[in-house]
């Protein structure tokens, strides 16, 4: 197989050679390895979106079966899932976004060598694997934020691995690309993904790299589409016949959204220094996620099993059915499991789990000011979008890909307008956002190491 390998790469080699047009040649050099990474990257995001699937389907299947049986797959589920990534990738952990955008600050000449302790097939593995058991586990995450750390871990390889004579391309180019193809893919959105690199990890002028930017999420999106078909997040939801007046709902719910969001944040991040300062010890670290997964498993079993998981049946039933109003405790049922879930040391993301609050916490306000289904589908839709701004501080971003996750285009300013919303009251809460402040804490670890 290494012969092969060799001989293709010289085969490669000879064939570039052999193209008299310098311009050419070096623009196909420059944009093969995007164009690999891409392809991988669809791949990837399929696959990994399969097993999550089959490991929420799994949960679900073992609570019909005997819904005890909860207590049980709870803490071990959640004690296994810290575990692998404690002993074989600890910058495994959480949601991944934060890795990425420490390994772009990293991308410098003095400190790129870091980059492989965030980004490596051993992420890719244990992210994937690490995620899905502690969702087994009925722990409430998601895998987009995961997705975006492995397509960063393929492009990065990617580039690690060109030879010697082929042009050389930037790390932080490459890396911030492959975020965005991840995104993409994960979601199917390709603008969502162009919009989340530059808003969200790009502090380089986009023309360096928008050619590259705009393949990549291209390619990866149809890979993704090719082996698993062309399809919407979420779906249609209808959001016809609706009067202006609606705004007014809408800022209410976005900035009751964005203030929740961020004061869940600013409750995880208090979490996780409480955790390093107390617990120790692996005896004490476990010790605490089973009283974790107990806390899960009690109200999954006694009040609601919507608790448990990333939550999109929760999405899918009020944008898509009659039942669109959920009791008032389910809002903070999905708040609990995310804070619970992310601190709890495994890998796992907050996208879907924050969508899913937002959608709860609109679909709650809609039922008490008794508005429309249809109405109370475009608030359902702008608390989304107001709830993943308040954890990320990214409105375009959030807009953008609820946009196109719904394929409501109709609804642009409405959106925009809950994005901004609550980007302006969660900063009542914290000035910084949830994957920030965990981004300059993977940097003070990894720049104390040797």
């Amino acid at each position: 197989m290494l012969k092969i390998f060799i001989l293709l790469r010289k085969s490669l080699k000879k064939s570039f050679d052999n193209i008299r047009n310098e311009q050419l040649k070096n623009n196909l050099l420059q944009a093969i390895p995007f164009w690999i990474g891409s392809v991988i990257t669809g791949f990837l995001a399929v696959l990994y979106a399969k097993i999550f699937a089959w490991g929420e389907g799994l949960l679900h299947l073992i609570m019909n079966w005997h819904s005890w049986m909860i207590f049980v797959i709870a803490p071990i589920g959640f004690v296994l899932s810290w575990w692998l990534v404690k002993e074989f990738a600890p910058n495994a952990k959480g949601s991944g976004i934060p890795q990425v955008m420490a390994a772009v600050e990293l991308a410098n000449p003095k400190e790129h060598r870091k980059i492989r302790s965030l980004l490596s097939v051993k992420i890719i593995v244990f992210k994937m694997l690490s995620s899905v058991i502690l969702v087994i586990g009925g722990g409430a995450v998601g895998r987009e934020g995961p997705t975006i750390q492995i397509a960063g871990s393929v492009f990065r390889k990617v580039n690690e691995y060109l030879p010697e004579w082929w042009p050389k391309i930037s790390k932080k180019n490459m890396i911030m690309t492959g975020a965005a193809a991840g995104l993409a893919a994960a979601f199917n959105t390709p603008l969502g993904g162009i919009v989340f690199a530059v808003e969200e990890l790009s502090k380089t002028h986009i023309n360096y790299f928008k050619t590259a930017l705009f393949t990549a999420v291209i390619i990866a999106g149809l890979t993704a589409q090719t082996l698993a078909g062309s399809y919407l997040y979420l779906g249609y939801p209808k959001t016809n016949e609706v009067s202006l007046m609606v705004m007014f709902p809408i800022i209410l719910v976005s900035g009751i959204a964005g203030i929740l969001a961020s004061q869940l944040s600013v409750t995880m991040l208090r979490m996780n220094n409480w955790k390093k300062r107390k617990l120790k010890t692996d005896r004490a670290n476990v010790a605490f996620l089973v009283v974790c997964a107990l806390i899960i498993a009690s109200i999954a079993f006694f009040i609601n099993q919507e608790i448990l998981g990333s939550g999109k049946e929760i999405m899918e039933r009020v944008l898509f059915t009659k039942d669109k109003h959920e009791p008032w405790y389910v809002p903070l049922l999905r708040m609990l499991g995310p804070a619970l879930s992310f601190t709890s040391g495994g890998a796992g993301g907050i996208f879907a789990p924050a969508l899913t609050a937002g959608a709860s916490i609109g679909s709650v306000i809609s039922g008490a000011i008794s508005l429309t289904p249809n109405e109370t589908n475009v608030v359902i839709l702008a608390g989304m979008v107001a709830f993943l701004t308040g954890i990320t501080r990214a409105p375009f971003t959030s807009a953008i890909i609820v946009l196109e996750m719904t394929d409501r285009h109709s609804l642009i300013f409405h959106l925009m307008l809950a994005g901004m919303v609550s980007s302006i009251v969660s900063i009542l809460v914290s000035r910084h956002s949830l994957y920030d402040v965990i981004k300059v804490n993977f940097l003070s670890e990894i720049r104390k190491e040797p």
